[in-house]
């Protein structure tokens, strides 16, 4: 059995695409999927499964959200290594004493032709980012809803991502080493 950290984006936010997490655990075990453990609400799971390519796997999770729920959201599928280098590859160290300011963005494919100069002039003079692989990196002191670089991240890289905070990305790498 193969280790996956599941990303959905864009469930339960807004009041829209509504799934519990005891719905979304049934699905799984459905799909095979087991010793499955949700956190929060907005679509955070770790599971294990036989299937050893994450873009199959995220396509029979999405196609099945579709056919039970009647939406297909987005769905980035990680391995536990790329989570553990993720958090190690951490550049801003010091964000991690106020965690809900520090927001990792997992991008679904290598960014091409970024336009980090446009990313300097839309940030505030406290925020600080990075790209390193495929993890968009932002420390936004403010907090990220009153960031104008946060709002303009996945057009700016011009590749779908999903955002977690330094808090879920801790609580993902326990559940996942459990």
């Amino acid at each position: 059995m193969n280790h996956w950290i599941v990303l959905f984006r864009g469930i339960n936010v807004g009041g829209k695409n509504i799934v519990t997490m005891k719905q979304l655990k049934e699905m799984l075990f459905g799909l095979g999927c087991q010793n499955v453990e949700t956190y929060i609400q907005s679509g955070n799971v770790v599971l294990q499964h036989s299937e050893s390519n994450p873009r199959v796997l995220s396509k029979q999770i999405a196609n099945e959200v579709r056919v039970g729920f009647g939406f297909q959201p987005h769905i980035l599928v990680l391995t536990l290594a790329q989570l553990q280098r993720a958090a190690e590859n951490n550049p801003f160290p010091g964000a991690q004493a106020d965690p809900k300011t520090l927001h990792l963005y997992f991008l679904a494919a290598p960014a091409e032709n970024i336009t980090f100069d446009i990313m300097e002039q839309i940030k505030k003079d406290n925020e600080a980012f990075k790209l390193i692989e495929q993890v968009f990196y932002l420390h936004a002191p403010d907090g990220i809803g009153r960031s104008k670089l946060a709002e303009k991240v996945e057009k700016l890289l011009a590749v779908p991502t999903t955002a977690r905070n330094w808090n879920t990305v801790n609580k993902l790498l326990t559940l996942a080493s459990q």
